[in-house]
Formats: C-alpha cells, sequence, structure tokens
C-alpha cells in the first residue's frame, strides 16, 4: 500500500474512532434512552469513557512533546548528548525518564521519535519505562494514596528504578537496531519537516502543531482499541475472583497484583489510589507488584506499542517486563 494510501486510510480510521467515542461521551444519555441494552454494557461504556478522558490529555502532552523533539532536536543533538558507554546511556534515559512527568500513554509516541531521531533501544527503553513510573508527580501522588507513608512511595522509586535499570540492560544486549515497524507510516512530512529550509520560528511552531495532529491521530485509534480492551476486563472478570485465586501466598498474590495492573490499564498518576485499596487484602509485594508493572507495560500501553514496534518485539518485550519484576520482587520479599 503506498504511502498516499495508507494516510488517507490511517487518517478515515483514526477521524472514525474519535468521531465514535465523541458521540459516546457526549450523547450517552440519549443513547442509553434511545436503545435498551444490559446494564453491563452501559456500565462498560462509562468504563471507557473515563479511562478515554483520562488518557487524552497526556496522549496529546506527548504528540506536541514529539512534535517538538521532531522540529527542534536533531540528529546532530542525540550523537551529542547520549555517552557512548552502554551502561551510562541506560543510566541517564532512566534518570532522565524519572524526572519526566510523562504518563504511559504519552510516553510511547515520544520514544517513537526519539528512536528515529537517533536514541538507541536500550536508552529509549530505559526512558519508556521510568518516565511513567517514578516521575515526580507519580511519586507524591503514591505518597498521598497510602497516606503518607514514604514507605511506599520511595520503594516503588527505588525498586522501579533498578528494574528499569536491568531491563533496559538486557535489551541492550539482544537489540542494536530501532525495532520500530519497517512499514510503519510516517506522518506526512514529519521526516523531512525538519530539513525543509524553513527558518522562522512561527513555521517551525506551525510545523510542530502539524507534526502533533499527525501524530494523534496515527496514535489515537490504537489508544480508544486498548481502552476498549481494558473496559471489557474490567466489566466482565471479576475482581472477587482475582483476590481468591491470590489468596495470601507472596507469588500468587504478587502474579494477580501485576496482572490486575496490565488489565486495568489504570494511568500511572491515579493506580496508587487502587492499589491502596488492597493493602488490607494482599501482601506489600504484591502491592508493590500493582505499582511497578502497571506503569511499565500494561493492555493500554501494549496496543499502542504495536502500532509502533514490531510484534516479535513487543511480545519478548512484554515477556522481559513481566519475568524481570516478578522475580526481582520475589527476591526483595524479605525487605517487606
Amino acid at each position: 500500500m503506498s504511502h498516499r494510501y495508507r494516510s488517507t486510510f490511517i487518517d478515515f480510521t483514526a477521524i472514525l474512532l474519535l468521531g465514535v467515542a465523541f458521540l459516546l461521551i457526549t450523547s450517552s444519555e440519549l443513547i442509553q434512552s434511545m436503545i435498551d441494552l444490559p446494564a453491563s454494557i452501559y456500565n462498560m461504556n462509562t468504563i471507557f469513557l473515563s479511562i478515554l478522558i483520562e488518557a487524552i490529555p497526556f496522549v496529546l502532552i506527548g504528540v506536541v512533546i514529539a512534535g517538538l523533539i521532531q522540529i527542534f532536536i536533531t540528529e546532530e543533538h542525540i550523537k551529542r548528548w547520549i555517552p557512548k558507554n552502554r551502561f551510562m546511556a541506560v543510566t541517564m534515559s532512566c534518570v532522565v525518564g524519572a524526572c519526566f512527568p510523562a504518563c504511559e500513554c504519552g510516553i510511547v509516541p515520544i520514544v517513537r521519535r526519539l528512536l528515529r531521531k537517533g536514541v538507541p533501544i536500550y536508552a529509549g527503553i530505559g526512558f519508556l519505562l521510568t518516565g511513567p513510573l517514578i516521575n515526580p508527580i507519580v511519586i507524591l501522588s503514591t505518597y498521598m494514596a497510602f497516606g503518607n507513608n514514604l514507605n511506599i512511595a520511595i520503594s516503588r522509586m527505588v525498586l522501579g528504578f533498578i528494574i528499569a535499570m536491568i531491563i533496559a540492560l538486557l535489551i541492550s544486549f539482544f537489540y542494536n537496531t530501532s525495532q520500530l515497524k519497517t512499514d510503519q507510516f510516517v506522518p506526512s512530512g514529519s521526516d523531512h519537516i525538519h530539513n525543509s529550509g524553513s527558518k522562522g520560528f512561527s513555521k517551525k511552531i506551525f510545523n510542530v502543531l502539524t507534526h502533533s495532529v499527525d501524530e494523534f491521530f496515527d496514535m489515537g485509534k490504537y489508544l480508544i482499541v486498548g481502552c476498549l480492551f481494558a473496559a471489557f476486563v474490567q466489566t466482565y472478570v471479576s475482581s472477587g475472583a482475582l483476590v481468591a485465586i491470590g489468596g495470601d501466598k507472596i507469588a500468587s498474590s504478587t502474579a494477580v497484583m501485576m496482572g490486575l495492573a496490565y488489565l486495568l490499564s489504570l494511568c500511572s498518576e491515579a493506580d496508587a489510589f487502587i492499589a491502596a485499596s488492597f493493602k488490607n487484602l494482599f501482601p506489600t509485594t504484591a502491592i508493590l507488584g500493582f505499582l511497578i508493572y502497571g506503569p511499565m507495560i500494561d493492555l493500554k500501553n501494549t496496543m499502542m506499542m504495536l502500532s509502533v514496534f514490531k510484534t516479535k518485539f513487543v511480545f519478548i518485550f512484554l515477556f522481559i517486563v513481566t519475568t524481570i519484576v516478578f522475580s526481582f520482587l520475589l527476591l526483595v520479599q524479605g525487605l517487606y
């Protein structure tokens, strides 16, 4: 499929999906009065809209930042800023991510743009993992959610940083290329806008906005599908059944809470308040599994990553993150 027709198809499907989402947001009561459906369907619709409305602002921030990176940061800047040493590059990317107030919804387009600019895959992964997990807003919300308890907030920050470092370093040994989809549609003009010869600042800002709109439509449809899956799971999968499966054993309860974090696809700025509601049901290790694993990879985020990265890489990444988080938490469970 040519880039021209692929562009038209992507824009059409994105506008269609976003239009349906807008209709559900603005006319849900009217639809409910006209169509008699099971209560669970309306409940799923409410959950879907709440997840989508929570996520969209962060996606917008992410695509604008991606646009700024595209227009104002060159490959030469990247080469100067990224250390040649693999360990130092991973460390720097994790530190920058930890200081960057990004949600897992908005981090994917930013990482895609960085990789296209020449950032090594392992540095991009370090940024992708720590950005939503341990940025200042997330740590503050965790502290508040657990009744001003520094222990959980610090544990999330320290353990999350170490786990992200381990995962990014592992990725560096297995992958040297960007792992972006080779046939992935490039938003119109996105890879040559910077070299278009435009010198005026106002023209550059216009190009940033143009690129951001293209990026939003490209990512938006995957966000909607991910939100829909997450809403379906929250509606039809019983949390009581998960609690019964987890029990009071460390390994099983940690696995259940990690699975719950993946399926719920909560925004990292708000997930601590949900996790706190389980603190009397599960041990601290399991709670940390929820808090650390969810921002690194969840159902909604997986759908967005599948739109950007090669499918094989996404599933290997999912396996590595799951294995490392689970194993590391069991290793340090004695501390809690």
